[in-house]
């Protein structure tokens, strides 16, 4: 049953890529001091890392399936593939469902990597530079895809473990709009009508991000 699956996997990536031949309110500064020093920590060692995420079969599924929602948002296939796979690695990395996180990019930067909020937020989670002196790394570029979805991933994932995975306070924590539903709403409305594949505990505490 299993190699079933992955030829009709395989075979509907070969498709695809045969196919391919042919912001809101942006990340802000955390306010307290403790919590910046904890979201340092974390960043830098979760981006330092050298741990590295292999796509497994299911990803191979998931991407065929995701090109096709992602259309309409990006048009080139070889930069949605691309996309796709980046976002699905960072998402992974974090333990954090890739859907939530493509919602997550269309709300910040409807897939604008060069996307720049009013208060200097940048790419495709709008990540604020800040981040980049925090934790020694000065040189990253937040406009390349890879770069940014590493730092706004982790960024999220820890929100999600502060908020003992509560998805609602976590998006508003990301988005530093703390005590309001407004924008975690927003990223619930994208989730739903362009990436949902399975349920998100929306209403409870998720199993993720531990």
């Amino acid at each position: 049953m299993l190699s079933c699956r992955r030829f009709f996997a395989s075979a509907a990536l070969a498709l695809l890529l045969g196919l391919m031949l042919t912001p809101q309110q942006a990340l802000s500064q955390p306010e307290d001091s403790t919590e910046r020093a904890a979201l340092r920590d974390f960043l830098d060692q979760a981006i330092n890392s050298a741990n590295s995420f292999e796509d497994r079969y299911d990803a191979e599924v998931w991407l065929v399936d995701m090109s096709a929602r992602l259309q309409k948002f990006v048009k080139d296939p070889a930069a949605r593939l691309e996309l796709l796979r980046q976002a699905h690695s960072a998402a992974a990395r974090a333990t954090l469902p890739p859907e939530l996180v493509l919602a997550v990019i269309e709300v910040e930067s409807h897939f604008n990597r060069f996307a720049i909020s009013r208060v200097g937020a940048q790419g495709m989670m709008q990540v604020m530079p800040f981040w980049k002196k925090e934790i020694g790394r000065e040189d990253d570029n937040l406009t390349l895809n890879r770069t940014n979805l590493e730092y706004g991933c982790r960024i999220l994932q820890f929100y999600l473990q502060r908020e003992e995975g509560d998805l609602h306070r976590a998006l508003a924590a990301y988005n530093g709009s703390s005590g309001s539903r407004r924008y975690s709403n927003k990223v619930y409305q994208a989730w739903s009508q362009n990436w949902r594949t399975g349920p998100l505990p929306w209403s409870r505490q998720p199993v993720f991000a531990k």
